[in-house]
């Protein structure tokens, strides 16, 4: 049994599951997924805001009330509200994050959706990433939720990974094969 007292994936996972099941019952569920993802977008784009989630100095009372300012701004529902105020009050707050990232996902498995990461060597296009979802819906018979990332490291192809099965075209992975060839001759 572990002995690392630190908040893991798992607890993560519990807070997540807790929010998406409050979110489920009071018909909320899409307001709240936007507006979590509103809060990730926010934390990404604003150095502030992330200092200010890592900074154990600041008090309970200051946080929750940049919470509800945020909130009443950008018109949260009070469930959303609520909840990061109880992530401030249990110290949880620093994990946020993690916490609505795994909200994001536990929302996108529920829906039967499969999470997939696409690289190319070049940037595709909306049409292009498009194209590319819907090809991969109908072979995997399922909802796909694409993750899309420009890699110009790859020299030129694609690296297409849903779940465990990955498609590698990528020149960088042909040339690596090759050498590894070279290598074992």
């Amino acid at each position: 049994m572990s002995k690392n007292k630190g908040f893991s994936l798992t607890s993560a996972e519990r807070y997540s599951l807790a929010l998406y099941e409050l979110a489920n019952e009071s018909n909320l569920l899409k307001q709240i997924e936007s507006q979590s993802l509103s809060i990730l977008d926010l934390i990404d784009s604003s150095e502030d805001f992330s200092n200010l989630i890592k900074d154990p100095t600041n008090s309970q009372e200051d946080l929750i009330k940049i919470i509800n300012n945020i909130s009443n701004n950008n018109k949260f529902e009070n469930l959303l509200k609520n909840f990061l105020s109880f992530l401030i009050i249990k110290r949880r707050f620093f994990y946020v994050d993690q916490i609505l990232k795994s909200f994001i996902e536990t929302c996108s498995k529920k829906r039967g959706e499969l999470k997939a990461e696409l690289k190319s060597a070049k940037e595709l296009s909306n049409d292009e990433i498009s194209k590319i979802t819907d090809e991969l819906t109908q072979n995997f018979s399922s909802k796909i939720k694409l993750n899309y990332k420009y890699d110009k490291s790859l020299i030129g192809g694609l690296v297409v990974q849903v779940g465990s099965t990955m498609v590698d075209t990528s020149i960088k992975n042909k040339l690596q094969q090759i050498e590894n060839r070279m290598i074992g001759a």
